[in-house]
């Protein structure tokens, strides 16, 4: 299946900020009612060793991501210091997006405890703010560039040394499309147990259905515009800078395969290329 690059309702800047909100909001909610992304866990660890980080920069964060559950599950994992005593410093989470929604943002942040923070301002992910430090992840939203821009984006941590770790549901598969009808239903019945509850949610979602019809348009979108492991591989060798260690695949998720693409730059003295 060819990739189609076509448009996203909720990317778009004509797109009304409460409806995006409420089509991010309910993403969220969604990926987390599935812990989609746990499977992961173990590469984002060993992805953080070896860029040697306790610091990540989420790009593309929407109504927060994975990340209240991804923050506990690394924290479960965090390894005791040499002494054996203390365990290695608590993991700074920040979450970043071109259209921030800082309501969800403040939520995340509340819910875990101040563990992850924002970055009130915009963020293009091609070009990352010199302060924001660490690890660079994007989860469910590479797709929503082109083949140049998804290039750019990956560029752009190769220029600034360093890691980055892009994780997505979305697959040129007609068994994804149909997974994303019932991940669609799925949030049309659970709405009213997204929280913070608001009234204007339901409003948007049974009287006048937008938030469900924009959620099947771009869910279906963003499978067409996916990049399967061998355009990521491509896109990787035509980067250009320093050397990095790049691991791409699909890991088994909740329902469907998660497409990945991790890299961390190699040490200077090493001669492998790493791609």
């Amino acid at each position: 299946m060819r990739r189609i690059q076509f448009f996203e309702l909720h990317e778009q800047a004509w797109f009304p900020s409460s409806l995006r909100d409420g089509v991010t909001d309910a993403l969220q909610f969604g990926i987390r009612c599935l812990r989609a992304y746990a499977p992961i866990v173990p590469m984002l660890e060993r992805t953080l060793k070896a860029t040697e980080s306790r610091s990540i920069v989420d790009m593309c964060s929407g109504g927060g991501g994975p990340w209240i559950d991804l923050a506990r599950q690394l924290e479960a994992r965090r390894a005791p210091s040499s002494n054996g005593r203390q365990k290695a410093p608590d993991l700074q989470i920040l979450l970043t997006d071109k259209y921030p929604n800082l309501r969800a943002f403040e939520n995340v942040k509340a819910a875990s405890c101040n563990r992850i923070n924002f970055y009130p301002a915009s963020v293009d992910a091609m070009k990352v703010p010199e302060e924001l430090q660490g690890l660079r992840t994007m989860f469910t939203s590479f797709h929503h560039f082109p083949p140049d821009e998804a290039r750019a984006i990956i560029q752009n941590a190769v220029d600034a040394g360093k890691g980055i770790g892009i994780f997505e549901l979305p697959r040129r598969a007609l068994s994804t499309i149909l997974l994303t009808f019932g991940f669609v239903l799925m949030l049309f019945v659970g709405t009213p147990w997204i929280r913070p509850f608001r009234w204007s949610r339901l409003l948007w979602t049974y009287l006048i259905p937008i938030v469900p019809f924009a959620l099947l348009f771009d869910g279906v979108v963003s499978c067409l515009r996916s990049y399967p492991p061998q355009e990521l591989r491509e896109m990787v060798g035509r980067l250009s800078g320093r050397e990095y260690r790049w691991e791409i695949g699909e890991a088994l998720g909740g329902g469907t395969p998660i497409t990945y693409l991790v890299g961390s730059p190699l040490a200077p003295s090493s001669n492998s290329s790493g791609r």
